[in-house]
């Protein structure tokens, strides 16, 4: 019985898994490449996930997707009209962080999505989504 409890810590500890992959890392943020344009594409928070809505007659082949100047994913398209579901741990950063989406068993806080951008290329300048505030998430 007197193991019981040290017992019960350690298997928990063990449990834990990085939040990090160095082999998930995404190029570092384009600073240089930051604009104030904005589309009227909205993006909603919805616990660990996001909903890309699409409303422009705009379309993107390979987009990358930034949150927060820190965390991007690349899509295979945005097409014009469409909504696309992203699970929030495709976005990573350039050590292969994932982003704090919380969670149920999550051991890191729930990071608000304030800045959302889409980079059509490589090289090209960045252009900023509407991201909806939701507050439970805030």
């Amino acid at each position: 019985m007197r193991y019981t409890i040290p017992m019960i810590i350690l298997l928990l500890a063990s449990c834990h898994t990085p939040d990090f992959d160095p082999l998930k890392a995404h190029v570092p943020y384009p600073y240089d490449l930051h604009t104030t344009e904005t589309l009227p594409v909205e993006v909603f928070r919805d616990g660990t996930s996001i909903a890309i809505v699409n409303a422009t007659a705009q379309s993107w082949e390979a987009p990358t997707i930034w949150i927060n100047q820190r965390f991007s994913t690349t899509l295979k398209q945005l097409v014009a009209g469409q909504t696309v579901q992203l699970d929030l741990s495709r976005f990573r950063d350039d050590i292969g962080e994932s982003y704090p989406a919380g969670g149920l068993w999550s051991t890191r806080r729930s990071m608000p999505m304030r800045l959302v951008e889409v980079q059509a290329a490589p090289g090209e300048p960045l252009v900023g989504f509407v991201a909806i505030r939701q507050n439970r998430y805030e």
